[in-house]
């Protein structure tokens, strides 16, 4: 392969195997005599299990086990699924109530599973299903996000699960008490599904007394862990492989009832044991994403400084507590609670709710793209209110490119930014100074057009250490093997691309293991918007390691001394000599020589400090009043996203991240009935972006390199949500603020759209 520089847009590596139908994921991986199942769920949302009765289910044909909540206990199985709580105001800790794998006398939830059925095909373990008679004793159902009603677990009165605060509440109300300015704005963020284009799956094979577990999800480590402990299992008797993915989302970064199940079931039987998840049954038992109310309230001081911010927010965590439910929405919210507004007086106060409905944990972002949206929506509320152009109260507002690094109010500590840069690119790419032409346009076809800004700023999350190790083959090849998983981000691509510039190793002999406990000792998986950055980080820690290897190694064999030997990123230098030897070529002399500790070389590196991406997007829609339709007219994107790897690459992650933003604020809507039951379980209820909703998208970079590490790169992966959220919702504000509409909330469909207008 020809190099013309590093961090190029080299095309994806994958996408050959995907787009030729040679993916390999979990439903294509079936072993030979595996046995299918078929997980019976819950019809009701709240209700005692007053009987059950598997008998006839367990005599059908082809059916080769049928587990329970007594079954599994009997087993001594750990039945009870993890899950992380925060600290209450008061110092007790929030709610941890027991989730079962299989309901356990009650249910809470619609699709919360019961039995768990083993058969030789698909069909025979449904018509398995059917033979199970449950009798329910129905409850009342809790759906609001405020506490209150028929309590759904013992350990939480009131549905109350945690009451967690973050900041100086005296210092704030002070604030506010001497305020020039003040406003306030309730947001609401409604919950999404995440659907991914591969619904969850798993397999399972005993054999020699170890479990192998291959799941599509997110990483191989914590869930190697989780299963060890449920299955009272040594870590060494696990194995887990990720396969390829088709999409996570942070939706399949948790652990999931099907998954134990498969490898308990596997065990008990000796045979492979597979289950693969339907549309509609993902819906109901997937953990769902957002889903709060926040009350924002912003101080100012006569020159329209920002003086205190205050935050009330109440959030849905579904039936249960989901792996990490309580800390997404307390302190993941607050990283980046302020933004990028210089402000040192705020306070944040999360309650979170049981409900009877699915749980909810992350989805893109996790936290970010929920508190950024608050925050945007109400500059936009004070810019309104005060009088003042929305674009200026931010600039008024920006934490100066001399005050970085910059210590927030909730304790992050921001490296570099120069967000006043970034938004003036922003400006300009937006042809802001067109907007009020094509306002004019827009009235003269009867339509409302808006437009929304919206300034993120995001915390890259998750373990800041990775491993690389990276073999030299018999065949010349190379493999890189990661701690990270990909899910479709192009990981194959940019972890060989980076190889690729920093030893001169041609990318297309250069392949990416990843995914396998048995091959990788320890890694972080993905999430969080972390992987590039760590996993590059700790090849670049590797790849200096190899240098001073083969350095020593080329010194004795060409007895040169080891100053005279230099190695450019292409191969080594040694000087008084023509000789340049690549890394392929001191690697095939090395085997020769029988040196195979030369053929492997690996290291470990973490991250100095955390990467904040940053940027502005601008969205413009057009409304129909007639109708209520929103039409998403223009979308410009200017990131600081520091340098890039592959800036093809990045600009997808991106584009797909301002699509699922799109979808949430305009598209996708979650309904419930009162009863608890999901009318929106099929793709025929539940809209998702298509093609013809999304326009162009203008997509630059304006980088001011990172310090927390030495490549100076900030994340990318979520950034797109975490900004599209309040680009779009402050559009359609905008469009229908002279029509009198003061409260606009998400999901702007049709029929919403238009009852705010006719009730203006």
């Amino acid at each position: 392969m020809e190099k013309f520089g590093k961090s190029q847009s080299v095309s994806r590596k994958e996408d050959i195997r995907f787009l030729t139908g040679q993916g390999r994921y979990v439903d294509d991986l079936i072993l030979a005599g595996a046995l299918h199942t078929f997980v019976f769920r819950s019809p009701v949302a709240h209700a005692e299990l007053t009987d059950i009765d598997l008998k006839a289910s367990r005599e059908a044909d082809g059916v080769h086990l049928v587990l329970s909540y007594e079954d599994i206990i009997a087993a001594g199985v750990n039945a009870g699924l993890d899950s992380t709580v925060v600290d209450n105001l008061d110092g007790s800790k929030g709610a941890a109530p027991f989730r079962p794998m299989l309901a356990n006398k009650r249910v809470r939830f619609v699709g919360e599973a019961i039995a768990f059925i083993v058969a030789e095909t698909p069909a025979q373990a449904r018509d398995a299903a059917e033979l199970i008679e449950c009798h329910y004793d129905e409850l009342p159902v809790h759906l609001a996000i405020a506490p209150g009603g028929k309590t759904i677990h013992p350990e939480a009165p009131k549905n109350l699960a945690f009451d967690w605060g973050m900041g100086d509440a005296k210092a704030t109300q002070t604030a506010f008490d001497q305020a020039a300015h003040r406003i306030a704005l309730e947001v609401v963020d409604n919950r999404i599904i995440v659907n991914s284009i591969e619904p969850r799956g798993c397999y399972a094979e005993w054999s020699d007394s170890r479990i192998h577990v291959c799941v599509n999800g997110q990483g191989v480590w914590g869930a190697k862990t989780s299963i060890a402990k449920a299955l009272n299992l040594n870590e060494e008797q696990v194995r887990v492989t990720n396969p390829d993915v088709g999409g996570g989302f942070g939706m399949k970064a948790m652990m999931y009832p099907e998954t134990y199940l498969c490898a308990h079931a596997a065990m008990l039987l000796s045979r492979p044991v597979h289950w693969m998840s339907e549309r509609t049954e993902a819906m109901l038992s997937d953990n769902a994403g957002r889903d709060l109310v926040s009350l924002a309230e912003l101080a100012f001081d006569k020159e329209y400084k920002i003086t205190a911010y205050r935050v009330n927010t109440i959030c849905n965590l579904g039936a249960y507590n989901s792996q990490f439910a309580q800390p997404i929405q307390s302190e993941l919210f607050s990283k980046v609670l302020m933004g990028t507004y210089d402000v040192q007086t705020s306070w944040l106060n999360v309650k979170g709710v049981y409900t009877n409905t699915t749980q909810v944990d992350a989805y893109r972002g996790a936290g970010r793209p929920e508190a950024i949206y608050v925050l945007e929506r109400a500059m936009d509320r004070a810019a309104r209110e005060l009088g003042i152009d929305p674009w200026d109260l931010r600039r008024r507002n920006f934490i100066a490119p001399s005050a970085f690094p910059y210590k927030t109010t909730t304790g992050e500590t921001y490296d570099v930014g120069d967000f006043s840069r970034v938004l003036s690119r922003a400006e300009q790419t937006s042809d802001m100074a067109g907007l009020a032409l094509r306002k004019v346009k827009s009235a003269k076809q009867g339509k409302l057009r808006g437009h929304g800004l919206c300034y993120y700023i995001e915390s890259i999350l998750g373990d800041p250490s990775e491993g690389a190790k990276v073999i030299f083959n018999e065949d010349g090849t190379v493999d890189i093997l990661v701690g990270t998983q990909s899910n479709g981000q192009g990981h194959e691509t940019v972890f060989a691309q980076f190889l690729s510039d920093q030893t001169g190793i041609p990318i297309d002999l250069v392949t990416v293991v990843q995914g396998d406990s048995d091959l990788i000792a320890k890694g972080g998986g993905t999430g969080g918007s972390r992987s590039a950055t760590t996993q590059n980080n700790a090849t670049l820690v590797a790849v200096g390691v190899m240098i001073e290897a083969f350095q020593i190694y080329l010194s004795e064999k060409l007895e040169v001394a080891l100053e005279d030997i230099e190695f450019d990123d292409e191969a080594f230098r040694i000087a008084g000599s023509n000789l340049s030897p690549s890394l392929l070529e001191c690697a095939e002399m090395a085997q020769s020589d029988g040196r195979d500790d030369l053929l492997i070389h690996e290291a470990q590196a973490e991250l100095d400090g955390r990467s904040y991406p940053n940027g502005a997007h601008i969205a413009e829609v057009e409304i129909d009043p007639e109708t209520g339709e929103v039409t998403l007219d223009r979308y410009s994107v200017v990131d600081d996203f520091g340098n890039l790897f592959n800036p093809m690459l990045v600009e997808g992650q991106v584009h797909g991240g301002v699509v699922q933003g799109i979808g949430q604020a305009i598209i996708e809507h979650v309904v419930y009935d009162e009863n608890g039951q999901l009318l929106t379980a099929s793709f025929m209820d539940y809209g998702i972006p298509r093609a013809k909703d999304i326009p162009f998208m203008s997509f630059v970079t304006e980088a001011v390199p990172s310090t927390a590490n030495p490549m100076g790169v900030k994340g990318c992966g979520e950034a797109g949500t975490v900004g599209a959220l309040a680009a779009v919702a402050n559009a359609v504000q905008d469009a229908v603020w002279e029509r009198g509409v003061r409260q606009v909330d998400m999901p702007f469909t049709p029929l919403k759209v238009w009852e705010m207008l006719q009730a203006s």
